[in-house]
This record gives C-alpha cells, structure tokens and sequence, in this order.
C-alpha cells in the first residue's frame, strides 16, 4: 500500500478540531496511505470521513478511542475496526459520554467562581453532537483569553493540580478491551508511556489485558518518554503484543502532525487479519 500508515486521529466528533472530512483531506495532503480515525467514545464520525475518502487513494480505517480508568489514572485503549452496532459497545460508549458531559459541566461551574466562564462559552468551542471533554474547556479559556492555547489551560487552570478537576467515571481498562474485542475490533493501548498507563499497568494488570484480547500497544507516540521504551518493548515481547506508531492528530488543538510518527505494513496487515467487526474503507 503506498504512503505511511498512521492509526490515530481525532476529528470535531470528539476534540479534534477539523471535521471528519477535513481530517481526510489533512490525511491526504500529509501523503498518507492510511489513516485511522479514532474519536473519544464516539464513532459518528466515520459515514462523513469515508464519503471523504472516496475517490481520494486514502485508505480509511473506522476506529475509536475508548477512556477507561484504573486507580484515577486514564488508561485509553484504541479500538481498531469494531462493529459500531455492537449493543454493549454502543451502551458503553453513551454512558461514558454522557459521564464526560456532567464531568465538563461540573468543572466549568468550578472554574466559573474564579473566572469568566459558562457553559455557553464552552458549547461555542463544540460542534453539535461531539463528545465534549477538558479541550472544549481549554478553548473556551483560550477565547475568553485566560490563557494563550490549550497545552497553557492543561499546564495550568486544567491541571489535575490545579484545584478545578474532577475525575470522571469509566469502564476498567480490561472491560475496555473486551468490549472492543467483543465488538469483532482489535484493542491496541494508545500511549502507555503515558503518565497515567505508566503508573498503573503493571505485569499483572497487562496478563489481565492481554487474556482479555488486547493486541498491541501504541509504541510510536510523543507523549511516550524514550527512557521508558525499554520497558514496553520488553512488555510487547513477552505478551506477544505488537507495536504501533501514530501521531495523535487533533489538528489545530495539538503541535502533533499527521505521520509523525507511523505503523509498520506488516502490522497493520496483522490488525485488519484480525478484525471481524468491519473493514477498512479503500478505494481508488
């Protein structure tokens, strides 16, 4: 398949913030040759991301990222290829983000004691229908000028420090990957350097995962500390886990860049063999 491979991305369904199609577009102008697109716990982008793909050579592959939590830590797990009719898959994924909204408006109400802040400001910043979360927040701070972009809000007044957040509730991280997996998708573990994974995916907790279905481990990505890699190599071979590279495009509402980081063909080959619950969308 011509072009690299990159198996996150969020478009306006979720905190991204260009629209399913403009993320195609973005796919394309990056020269990719496939390109996920992962939102938060919603998959209502994907009829507008393939009718973009159409006709364009991109290959498109319908995903999700689905939050989880262990130990008040986030644990995202990647859902590649799922069935979005699944019924527990579609029950998880509505409570969560009903879980996401009363989470954001509980802290928008916190925030708003100290500063110029409402729920308006923040529906302002969301498409109609996306799953609405923290970066919502942040670019409502940023419009109001409480601070200068989204990673300033996170460092700062949306900082798990900082006094206004509220931790949210979300399925374990091994209720995560048997759903995806029990949905025909296939679970890859988004970032595990992370802060968050780091801290609270033990060996234990990963046998638990991988007797659960989870099939890799989202090796390639900037938020993962070089000196942690040893660790999850390590990890990835013991439990026969394979290794993915993906940028984690939000558009304007990160520095990540589409394809900065990439999924080997050989891999995403061993992904899509997997995968029962729906295929890739290719065209010419």
């Amino acid at each position: 398949m011509p072009g690299p491979i990159d198996l996150h991305a969020h478009s306006s369904v979720s905190d991204g913030t260009e629209s399913p199609a403009e993320l195609v577009a973005a796919g394309v102008a990056a020269g990719l040759g496939v390109l996920a697109i992962t939102d938060h716990d919603s998959t209502a982008g994907w009829d507008q991301a393939t009718d973009a793909a159409d006709g364009t050579g991109l290959e498109l592959v319908p995903g999700i990222e689905l939050s989880t939590q262990l130990d008040y830590a986030s644990v995202h797990i990647l859902g590649y290829l799922v069935d979005p009719t699944d019924p527990a898959l579609v029950e998880a994924t509505a409570a969560i983000r009903s879980e996401r909204l009363h989470r954001a408006e509980s802290m928008v109400e916190r925030i708003g004691r100290d500063y110029a802040l409402d729920w308006d400001d923040v529906l302002a910043q969301a498409t109609p229908g996306a799953t609405i979360g923290r970066p919502h927040i942040a670019d409502a701070l940023v419009a109001r000028g409480h601070v200068s972009d989204r990673s300033a809000a996170f460092q700062t007044i949306l900082h798990w420090q900082g006094g206004y957040y509220r931790p949210h509730e979300a399925p374990l991280p091994v209720e995560g990957v048997r759903l995806i997996t029990e949905a025909g998708g296939v679970a890859v573990i988004a970032h595990p350097g992370a802060r968050g994974p780091q801290r609270v995916l033990s060996d234990k907790r990963m046998r638990a995962l991988v007797d659960a279905g989870l099939f890799g481990l989202e090796l390639d990505h900037r938020d993962n500390p070089p000196a942690g890699r040893p660790h999850w190599i390590d990890l990835a071979e013991r439990f026969s886990l394979v290794t993915t590279g993906s940028s984690d495009y939000h558009g304007a509402g990160k520095p990540n860049r589409l394809g900065e980081n990439t999924t080997s063909p050989e891999v995403y080959d061993a992904i899509v063999a997997r995968a029962t619950g729906s295929r890739p969308f290719r065209t010419g």
